[in-house]
Order: C-alpha cells, then structure tokens, then sequence
C-alpha cells in the first residue's frame, strides 16, 4: 500500500476529480480509500436500538485506489511513490518529484 491513514490525496478520476482531502481509512483487500469529505453519499437508515441516527445520513463512500494520488507534503504536488532505504535499514517512502522522504 502506497497510500496511509492521514495522507493527503488529490483526486484525478471521477466525479470528485480535482479536489483534495485526508485519507480516513484503506480497505486494502478492495483497494480502497475513504476520503474525508469526498465522494458522499445519501443512505436511508430505519431508527433501530443500535442507530442513533435516522432517516438520511451523509457518509464517505470508497474510492479506488487507481483514482487519487498522494500529495507530497514537501512540494505540495501530486506524485508517483517510490520506496528507498535509510542508513539503519528503514524502509521509507520517497517523492517521486522532489526526491524527498514521505513522512
């Protein structure tokens, strides 16, 4: 997985494309991400015992992983990923564009 929870992604496919937002989770077996505040959806909910909240609630649907790329906190662009070593042996990812460590 390329992309973490918190990372900050650009959307480049869809009806979403071009806006940004925060990485809340990854469904890594679907390849997935739940962006915050991109791609809502409307879902019709009963009040149950266990739902707090009825009638229509907004919620974050998944994203495929192939629609977003990650924003590089250092040159604030999309970019590729790519993976390198530290000297003590830590695997890091590396800005494809700026040649800078991902944090």
């Amino acid at each position: 997985m390329k992309l973490r929870k918190g990372d900050n992604i650009l959307v480049i496919a869809g009806k979403e494309k071009g806006r940004q937002g925060r990485v809340e989770r990854i469904l890594a077996d679907r390849n997935r991400v739940v962006v915050e505040g991109l791609n809502m959806v409307v879902r019709h909910t009963r009040p149950t015992q266990g739902v707090r909240q009825a009638g229509r609630i907004q919620k974050e649907s998944p994203l495929h992983m192939s629609n977003v790329m990650l924003v590089c906190n250092n040159c604030n662009k999309p970019t590729r990923v790519s993976y390198s070593f530290l000297e003590d042996g830590k695997k890091v990812r590396v800005c494809l564009r700026c040649r800078e460590t991902i944090a």
